[in-house]
């Protein structure tokens, strides 16, 4: 099981080594490490970052110094943090609020599940002021255009038994209609919110 390293600086002028010199002494070896330079988070496109993440295997862990260096997006990197997790490959945050996160602890995989509730409420806030918003035009008459199709929690929890017996998860995906990132962020969001509710019993 590898530590894939990645660090990333926006400006060619900026110095990554702060970043390396932090990577290589949680135990990345150089030969795994990938930095991107001139690259900002909000791109779409970051080579070494591509590498990376074309480089890591199940069991495996992506190091990063801080979650930022994954984008600027808040919905990004949590999506990009449940792909992992997806494909059985850890996150390891050096410094997120002062403190190392590490996704293959017990307390790393709880923060992760906090954030992914977080994510959730964020997105129930904005998916009520759609809501709102499609009222209001439907009152008036308007045009609301084509719909997206809507799966339910029990559909989400049946592709995470087909997964967890053995099927590809691209292929789940591709079969239920929805792109494998989606998928498996309402994974995620539906394993926090069971958390969240055990813990609350």
């Amino acid at each position: 099981m590898k530590r894939i390293g990645y660090a990333r600086v926006s400006t060619n002028g900026q110095d990554a080594e702060r970043q390396v010199t932090d990577l290589l002494a949680a135990g990345v070896r150089r030969d795994d490490l990938y930095t991107d330079r001139g690259a900002s988070g909000a791109r779409a496109s970051r080579p070494e970052f591509d590498q990376a993440l074309a480089a890591l295997e199940e069991g495996d862990t992506l190091v990063v110094t801080t979650l930022d260096r994954l984008g600027r997006s808040t919905a990004n990197m949590l999506s990009l943090a449940v792909e992992l997790r997806g494909r059985g490959v850890n996150l390891n945050v050096l410094n997120l609020g002062g403190g190392t996160v590490d996704t293959v602890t017990p307390m790393g995989g709880m923060t992760f599940t906090v954030m992914a509730a977080l994510a959730q409420m964020e997105l129930d806030i904005k998916r009520e002021r759609i809501t709102d918003s499609v009222s209001k035009r439907r009152a008036v008459g308007k045009d609301l255009g084509g719909r997206r199709a809507q799966f339910t929690d029990s559909q989400i929890r049946n592709a995470r038994r087909l997964i967890d017996g053995g099927q590809s998860g691209t292929q789940v995906a591709k079969d239920l209609g929805m792109s494998r990132a989606t998928m498996y962020r309402r994974m995620a969001q539906i394993e926090a919110r069971e958390w969240i509710e055990s813990q609350a019993d």
